[in-house]
Parts: C-alpha cells; sequence; structure tokens
C-alpha cells in the first residue's frame, strides 16, 4: 500500500479526552506521535532558502507546492496549511497499520474511535507496538497484516496546528505518485463518512486518479509519463490479477461448504494463485514479466491483504462515472459527493454502483 487509510487518531484522542482505561495508552501514542511530527515540521519556504537542504530535495519542495496550487485551482480541493510545511522524521514510514480479516472472510475488523468513527484498520508511530497487535490478533484466529505508511490524513481537523506536512517518507517518490498522495489526502478533507472507509477510500483514489493524469498532461515531461505510464499499466495488471483471484475466494466463503472443506480449498486456491503468479510473469506480453515488485505482496497474502486493498478500489469506478456526470467539471463533483455522504449507507452505495 502506498499510504494509509484516512484517519487521525488525534482528533479522536481530543476528543474523547484520552479518556477510557483500555483506550488511554493507545490514544497516548497517537497523540504523542503526532506532535513529534508536528514539531519537526518547518515551512516550506524556509526549508528551500536553507543552504543545508540538498538540492534534489529543495527541487521536490519547489514542484510539491505548484501541485499543491494546482489542487486547489484545479481540482477545486481545499486551501489551507496542510502541505505548505516539511517534516523529515528519520524513518520511512510515518505510521505501521494493522489489518485483520477472519480466516474464512473477507471483511476488515474495525475499530472505532471518537470522531472518524469506526475504521477497517489500528496505526500506530511504533512498529513494535504494530507488531505486537498483530501477533495478539493472529493467537485470536485473525490473519493479520502490518504495513507502514508514508502518509495519513487528519481530515482537516487540525488545520490549526499547521495541517498535515510533507514528509520525507513520501516527497521522495516519482513525479506522479507525489501529487497523487497530495489529491488523495487533499480529497479526505473534502468528505469523510464515519463508518464508511471503502466509500472515503474509493472517492480519494478516484480524485488522485483523475488529478494525476491531469498533472502529468500538463506539466510532466514525455520521459516521466512514460515511466509513470508503465507503472500504471503493472498497477492495472496486478488489480485485475488479485480482483479475480479475490472473486474466487469471495465465491468459496459464501459457499454452503462445510469448514474444513473450505480451508482445503482455500489453500489449494493460494497455491494456484502463487502458480498463476508466476506464469504471468514468465509471460513475455504481461506488463508483469519480469518484474517483482509484487512477489513480497503474494507471498504474505492472506485475507486481510485482500480485504484492504478493496476498501482502495472497489467503489473507484463508481466515482469515475459519478465525475464524467458531472461534466468533468471537480466542483460540481465534489458537490455530489457532498449530497452522498449523509444518506443511509446502502443508499449512498447504490448511488455509486456499489453493493451495501
Amino acid at each position: 500500500m502506498r499510504w494509509g487509510l484516512a484517519g487521525t487518531l488525534l482528533a479522536a484522542a481530543l476528543a474523547a479526552g484520552l479518556g477510557g482505561c483500555s483506550t488511554v495508552g493507545y490514544y497516548a501514542q497517537a497523540v504523542n506521535g503526532h506532535m513529534d511530527l508536528m514539531q519537526r515540521a518547518r515551512p516550506v519556504p524556509e526549508v528551500i532558502a536553507d543552504p543545508a537542504t540538498p538540492e534534489p530535495l529543495r527541487e521536490r519542495l519547489v514542484l510539491s507546492q505548484r501541485m499543491r496550487d494546482f489542487a486547489v485551482a484545479e481540482l477545486k480541493l481545499p486551501e489551507g496549511p496542510s502541505y505548505r510545511r516539511y517534516a523529515d522524521l528519520g524513518r520511512n514510514a510515518v505510521v505501521w497499520n494493522v489489518v485483520a480479516a477472519p480466516e474464512l472472510a473477507l471483511t476488515l475488523k474495525t475499530w472505532c474511535f471518537p470522531v472518524v468513527g469506526c475504521v477497517g484498520y489500528r496505526g500506530y508511530y511504533s512498529q513494535a507496538r504494530a507488531d505486537a497487535l498483530a501477533a495478539e490478533l493472529r493467537a485470536q484466529g485473525y490473519e493479520v497484516m502490518v504495513y507502514g505508511v508514508p502518509a495519513y490524513s487528519t481530515l482537516g481537523k487540525l488545520e490549526w496546528m499547521g495541517g498535515d506536512p510533507l514528509l520525507n517518507t513520501f516527497v521522495n517518490g516519482s513525479e506522479a505518485d507525489l501529487a497523487r498522495l497530495i489529491f488523495h489526502e487533499l480529497t479526505h478533507q473534502v468528505v469523510y463518512v464515519d463508518d464508511d472507509t471503502t466509500f472515503n477510500e474509493s472517492y480519494a483514489t478516484a480524485v488522485e486518479r483523475i488529478g494525476g493524469r491531469l498533472w502529468m498532461e500538463r506539466f510532466s515531461t514525455p520521459e516521466a509519463r512514460d515511466a509513470d505510464a508503465q507503472r500504471q499499466r503493472r498497477s492495472r495488471a496486478f488489480r485485475e490479477f488479485t480482483l479475480r483471484w479475490r472473486g474466487e475466494l469471495e465465491a468459496l466463503y459464501r459457499s454452503a461448504q462445510p469448514i474444513e472443506a473450505k480451508r482445503v480449498a482455500k489453500a489449494a486456491l493460494m497455491q494456484r494463485m502463487r502458480a498463476d503468479y508466476e506464469a504471468v510473469k514468465a509471460n513475455p506480453t504481461s506488463p508483469l514479466a519480469g518484474f517483482a515488485g509484487y512477489d513480497g505482496w503474494f507471498a504474505r497474502a492472506n485475507n486481510a491483504s485482500f480485504a484492504v486493498m478493496g476498501a482502495y478500489n472497489d467503489f473507484v469506478p463508481g466515482f469515475e462515472r459519478l465525475f464524467e456526470q458531472a461534466g468533468r467539471d471537480f466542483g460540481r463533483f465534489h458537490d455530489e459527493v457532498r449530497a452522498l455522504a449523509p444518506l443511509p449507507r446502502a443508499e449512498r452505495r447504490a448511488r455509486v454502483g456499489a453493493p451495501p
């Protein structure tokens, strides 16, 4: 995963007053982790002007501000202090997310917080703490994935503290990925529906894809566009491949077979999937030919990793259709999504062509 599920545990902690013995330690690490991040942040112009700033970082920060301005002017995303400051955390992830799913289902376990509602992850600023929770969940029978993420959104609720800064964990990636990340996370400031992670993430993913394409078409070099096009072909091939196998898993889990029969069939299905993946990589006409970037994902693939993929992708086609219906006008598009937010869950999802 390129970045984390949206949400801010700091806002939740402040709303809750750090109350409750069972959650006080978790909220405290969220507050401390976020405050450390904010204390490290410096205004981008200051970092750019600093003679000690490496030239590649300076150039990337200048580019980020052009992207930030583009997000406001063209994508109608919020203006504000977010992504106008920069922090170096001295590590390659800002938080580590824990996601979990049952042995025979693709439904994410959820945790509920004030302000942000229920989300299908639990995030930690310490990898050791994330690994400890993962071990507890595995002992309870869950299939678990822990992954580091380079960014998260505070949903616009902490703009008074300086908003979300640019971080060393993501500014040095490709130009296209930087643009998409900024657009994605700013979208969470436009609409965020409590207790509907897939709706929120699919909306933001649709904006990042549409906005990312516009940015690359208008401002990037032909070489950068070609490199990104190749990455996007691989990404689409990966999504199509995994969605097909996820569909087979879902059909198996919904079937009336006895539990033991499902376990046996699941093991065989996962074995076939990995063999199929190797065959695809060996096919010279495949976008994945000879590419090892997804090897780790397939080696660790389980129900949790399949389930979290759905949070980012399931409703994206519906939001892309809504954008077209809005005349490709971002202001109208965001208004349409705002109108969906208060609807009952089933009706809201039906409006974007998704199952309840």
